[in-house]
């Protein structure tokens, strides 16, 4: 009976390492479930029915007390990521650059490139007609992260 109980944790143990340690499902969480289902087993095979009934209850019992004992444990905070990204990965540019700026290409607007306006490089488009680069633009229309400009 010593085999089945030891067989049974590292089963809950494997699952343990799966659920909280190893994204998705791996030899781990799949070993584990086979591990606890062969522990079973055995105690229906080898020590009768009363044995084998009591060995899943206690398994089930002890599968949902080291799931709440984990999902509980202080050891995940620590483990954990919490820090938060305050940061945006745009610029507001209708702050800085105004309808009727002016700039130049630095690459292709075909219809998106880059351009220079008020000495700041920025991700400018056309409203359809292909723009080459060193070519004299103002801005037409401002968005929170899009500028639209024409040639000069």
């Amino acid at each position: 009976m010593f085999w089945i109980i030891a067989l049974i944790v590292l089963g809950l143990f494997l699952l343990v390492v799966e659920f909280f340690m190893i994204p998705g499902v791996t030899v781990a969480g799949i070993g584990g479930f086979l591990i606890i289902i062969y522990a079973v087993y055995s105690a229906y095979a080898d020590h009768g029915t009363t044995a084998g009934h009591l060995t899943l209850l206690f398994t089930a019992i002890a599968s949902i007390a080291t799931l709440v004992f984990s999902l509980r444990a202080r050891t995940w905070k620590r483990v954990s990521l919490e820090t938060s990204i305050s940061s945006k990965a745009v610029d507001d540019l209708e702050n800085e650059i105004q309808v009727g700026d002016e700039g130049v290409t630095i690459s292709r607007l075909a219809p998106m490139g880059k351009a220079s306006i008020k000495g700041k490089t920025v991700e400018a488009s056309t409203i359809g007609e292909l723009i080459n680069p060193n070519t004299p633009i103002v801005v037409v229309h401002v968005e929170t992260n899009k500028i639209i400009v024409k040639p000069k």
